[in-house]
């Protein structure tokens, strides 16, 4: 496989939790907590798990819009964790994010063209013609047309405000785009358009995704790799296929032991998981997913697994392997 696009390594992020009248800090929640991988040149990763496991929260690290709280981030060798601000904003023109909700995304009171040329003034396009220019061809890259350009978000249906919210992302080039949960709001048909899309532009644009989301489904339809988030941690990571037809970590084979397969006469297990996930503020000793774990032993209460790889390119964290 290339060289790493962008190299994750012991990342972290805590808030804290303050309480009393002086607003004290009185504990902290670990929405992060020691998360590594890899995404490399071309390729999807992505990742997946229950809500408030800390998938937004990492991709957001990955454009320091979130400080982390420890670890390294690495973008083509270089460690953006120790870039100034000044510097951030110039590095940011070759990583963007398409967000989960694309009404909230964009700023109601401007118009399309000057959401979509925003991004070329702050980043020193002075021609106006060729700002023009490049914000037609964006929006027909996108499916849309440019009697477009003068209305307002409202004035778009959700698919239609999402591929305006990928076109901004794509406005400076970029060569890594984190998409976070970026279909989760809309229709299922919807859904399928706007996948493709972003198919189809990874190859017109040799663009790198980090795609994050809740649903199996839609993360095995564009992923090349999959990581599966628990808790603050990541459990697993591996090929697609090699996920989803054997997944190792008892978590990862309860999330997609609840996907429905489009059969009726074929009967799958379904693995129902005790309790609820545990409070970040106070997380479980040893593995993080012990408490609900049907085969939970005794070292697992109290050591907390590696993170390794059992077979070439999946990797685990679970003292059964």
């Amino acid at each position: 496989m290339n060289e790493p696009l962008i190299k994750i390594q012991n990342l972290k992020k805590s808030f804290p939790i303050r309480g009393g009248v002086l607003g004290k800090k009185v504990g902290e929640v670990k929405a992060v907590d020691d998360v590594s991988f890899s995404i490399y040149k071309g390729e999807t990763l992505g990742l997946v798990g229950e809500s408030g496991c800390g998938k937004s929260t990492t991709g957001r690290m990955l454009l320091r819009l979130l400080e982390p709280t420890d670890g390294t981030i690495t973008f083509e060798g270089k460690e953006l964790t120790k870039l100034s601000s000044s510097e951030m904003r110039k590095m940011r023109g070759q990583m963007q994010m398409v967000f989960q909700d694309p009404f909230a995304s964009l700023n109601p009171r401007h118009t399309i063209e000057k959401i979509l040329e925003e991004p070329l003034i702050v980043h020193g396009v002075t021609d106006k013609q060729a700002r023009k220019r490049k914000v037609k061809e964006l929006l027909e890259v996108v499916g849309l047309n440019d009697y477009h350009l003068k209305r307002y978000p409202h004035q778009f249906s959700g698919g239609q405000r999402q591929r305006i919210g990928i076109a901004r992302a794509l406005t400076l080039n970029p060569k890594l785009i984190i998409a976070d949960e970026p279909v989760s709001a809309l229709d299922v048909s919807i859904q399928a358009q706007v996948l493709n899309l972003l198919k189809d532009l990874q190859k017109n644009f040799n663009l790198t995704y980090l795609f994050i989301a809740h649903d199996l489904g839609v993360v095995r339809h564009i992923s090349d790799r999959v990581g599966v988030m628990y808790l603050g941690r990541i459990v697993e990571l591996a090929d697609s296929e090699e996920l989803y037809n054997n997944p190792k970590h008892p978590y990862t084979q309860a999330l997609l032991s609840a996907v429905p397969i489009p059969d009726v006469e074929f009967q799958k297990e379904r693995i129902i998981l005790q309790g609820d996930v545990p409070s970040p503020a106070n997380p479980p000793k040893g593995c993080a997913f012990h408490t609900r774990c049907p085969y939970a032993m005794e070292q697992c209460k109290s050591v907390k697994p590696e993170f390794k790889e059992i077979e070439k390119g999946h990797y685990t964290a679970c003292h059964l392997h």
